[in-house]
């Protein structure tokens, strides 16, 4: 299946992003760029489970008017990530514990207001497994700083592409000092689930501009700059529940079973100076698996300085 990856990778980009490039095309320009790096050492000072990624979207369209266009493909997120989930001990992972999971995903995403909600939706290309490599980044990463040894090579997910598609539909609501914001949200492929939630913003820095959603946290970050971009702050909170009913992750062949809910509560606090932008946020995340022992806190880092 991966010696598909070129033809899919581009019958992908095509389709979801190159169309709406070409349709769209005079005039268009880089709007905003989100780089995120979440890691639960920078929150519970572990490294397991949901363990760290990092995260870059590029934002393209003709112009930023201050509020979504209702035309699909006028604001495009071009997203790549590269993931890491581990067992709790990755020198000697338990019997039962998850698959260590190094996961590579490539995306393209079209944020637009249809009746007054806002909506995301797009799709990504997952690449799971040996061949993506990242098992022997992390652990050369481990040897060069002498942290304990990994022995995952037979404790991981199979070798796989999947395609994965995410459909989010908001409402956002302004009151005097901010917004809160019910979303829902469908997911299907590498994990696929229905989810429910809100997010409350406190502050100006933002206003105007458009935020988007980390997929692993549900943190909403800075894209396109609005009102106040040149300083202020902007405080985060939101919570949300989902209902799931599979995931690659945790393989049911290989005696797994998946939470049927899962829970996310977060916080985080934006701060713009000069035109720059810095944001930290923690997370809790609930149990995904029938025997993890706890949940976990997930820290996220975005730092946007421009010189």
């Amino acid at each position: 299946m991966a010696r598909s990856l070129p033809l899919f990778g581009a019958a992908l980009l095509l389709v979801f992003g190159a169309a709406p490039e070409t349709a769209l095309a005079e005039g268009r320009s880089t709007l905003g760029t989100t780089r995120v790096f979440t890691n639960d050492t920078i929150a519970d000072r572990q490294d397991r489970w949901r363990s760290g990624a990092y995260s870059v979207s590029l934002f393209r369209g003709q112009s930023w008017s201050g509020a979504l266009p209702d035309q699909f493909g006028a604001i495009m997120e071009y997203r790549f990530r590269g993931e890491v989930i581990a067992p709790d001990n990755l020198a000697n992972p338990a019997a039962g514990d998850r698959l260590y999971a190094g996961t590579w995903w490539l995306g393209a995403h079209s944020h637009l207001n249809m009746g007054g909600l806002d909506v995301t939706v797009g799709a990504d290309l997952a690449i799971t497994g040996e061949q993506t490599g990242i098992r022997n980044m992390q652990s050369g990463i481990h040897d060069a700083l002498s942290m304990p040894r990994m022995d995952v090579e037979d404790f991981q997910v199979e070798n796989g592409v999947y395609l994965h598609g995410t459909l989010e539909v908001a409402r956002s609501m302004r009151f005097a000092s901010g917004e809160i914001r019910p979303f829902v949200e469908l997911q299907a492929g590498v994990e696929t689930m229905a989810r429910a939630g809100f997010d409350l913003t406190l502050g100006d820095l933002g206003n105007g501009g458009l935020r988007t959603r980390d997929p692993i946290t549900g943190q909403r970050l800075a894209a396109i700059d609005g009102e106040f971009s040149d300083g202020g702050w902007s405080f985060l909170l939101g919570a949300d529940t989902a209902y799931v009913a599979s995931s690659i992750f945790l393989p049911e062949d290989r005696g797994y079973e998946v939470e049927d809910a899962r829970h996310r509560v977060r916080a985080g606090v934006n701060y713009g100076f000069g035109g720059n932008n810095v944001f930290y946020g923690i997370t809790y995340m609930s149990e995904e698996f029938v025997g993890q022992a706890e949940g976990q806190l997930v820290g996220s880092l975005s730092v946007d300085i421009r010189f």
